[in-house]
């Protein structure tokens, strides 16, 4: 089990993972001297409402504007929350974990505050609404009993998941972080840029599976997923970046990837997309073709036409072909 934790160096998650359909673990290290001075602004002070509810221990946040909608909704989730559970509001969410209280209290503020600060200073300006609950449960057990008792879910992955019909993240925290900054990004693209395909939604979401901050700004770093992408380019054909773009959800999500070769499934779809972003920020351009493309999606839903004019290229095709070997001169780790 890890979680973000103080240390010496810069802002840094490091997620791992091997092949396409395996676990992703995140670390995270942040130099306490950086930090806000008691992390406070990011709703997490100690005491208050612990006594809502039996065995349920509450964090209070510090005012501001919303802040009684904020504490009617976690005295709510106290009326259904099991004992043992620790709930801390890290706007625009709110944490609810069953580890101990200190950890879920480090989750709050050193994952979940650390990624939306960064995130809202470089790609949205409207919060989701309504509140999303961010549940992690301690292990295996506890994520399976507790998405039945709370949710009627059984889960289909072993990580974790977004349920936007209880507005709530369900994660098994035991397996790592890995899931983590990539579902927050999700709520954050509904709801700044509803028309988002779901390669970019996606590809944008598992950018920052493995990323740290440089200069006050999030970047994301080569992660588990360039091995098999790697491979799929050596079998070839991948499926060209106008298929991709055009994929509706059933395409991106489906098992089928357009293409030949034994790259098949959604992971290939995955990995193109992240890589594509991940080209795009190495070029210094990836928060210019977000707001470019949000400002034209109703012309150009898929943002391919946006990817011609951000990237200069117009030649698409001859494009991936050159991006096929910048990608395969990566390296992870």
């Amino acid at each position: 089990m890890t979680w973000w934790r103080p240390s010496a160096t810069p802002s840094r998650c490091d997620w791992a993972g091997a092949g396409l359909e395996r676990g992703r673990e995140l670390t995270m290290r942040k130099h306490a001297a950086s930090w806000p001075a008691g992390w406070v602004w990011l709703g997490v002070l100690a005491g208050g409402l612990a006594a809502l509810a039996p065995g349920v221990r509450g964090e209070t946040a510090a005012t501001q504007p919303g802040q009684e909608k904020y504490r009617a909704h976690v005295e709510a989730l106290t009326k259904r929350v099991p004992g043992g559970f620790t709930i801390v509001p890290a706007r625009p969410f709110v944490v609810v974990g069953d580890e101990p209280a200190d950890i879920v209290r480090q989750r709050a503020a050193q994952t979940v505050g650390w990624a939306v600060r960064l995130l809202k200073r470089d790609y949205f300006s409207k919060d989701p609404d309504p509140i999303i609950d961010i549940w992690l449960f301690q292990d295996q057990a506890s994520y399976r009993q507790h998405a039945w008792e709370l949710f009627h879910d059984r889960p289909t992955t072993p990580y974790g998941y977004y349920s936007a019909r209880h507005h709530a993240l369900i994660m098994n925290i035991a397996t790592g972080g890995g899931t983590l900054v990539h579902e927050i990004v999700h709520p954050f693209m509904a709801a700044n840029f509803p028309q988002c395909p779901p390669w970019f939604n996606e590809g944008m979401g598992s950018l920052y599976e493995q990323c740290e901050e440089r200069h006050g700004h999030i970047l994301g770093l080569t992660n588990w997923r360039l091995a098999g992408l790697q491979q799929a380019i050596r079998q070839g054909p991948l499926p060209p970046f106008k298929d991709l773009c055009s994929l509706e959800a059933e395409g991106f999500y489906g098992p089928n990837t357009g293409g030949s070769g034994g790259a098949g499934g959604s992971g290939l779809h995955y990995a193109m997309a992240r890589y594509l972003c991940y080209y795009l920020q190495q070029q210094g351009l990836v928060i210019r073709f977000y707001k470019e493309f949000r400002e034209h999606a109703d012309e150009d839903p898929s943002g391919y036409q946006t990817l011609q004019r951000v990237t200069g290229e117009r030649d698409l095709a001859g494009f991936q072909k050159r991006w096929q070997a910048w990608v395969l001169e990566l390296r992870f780790p």
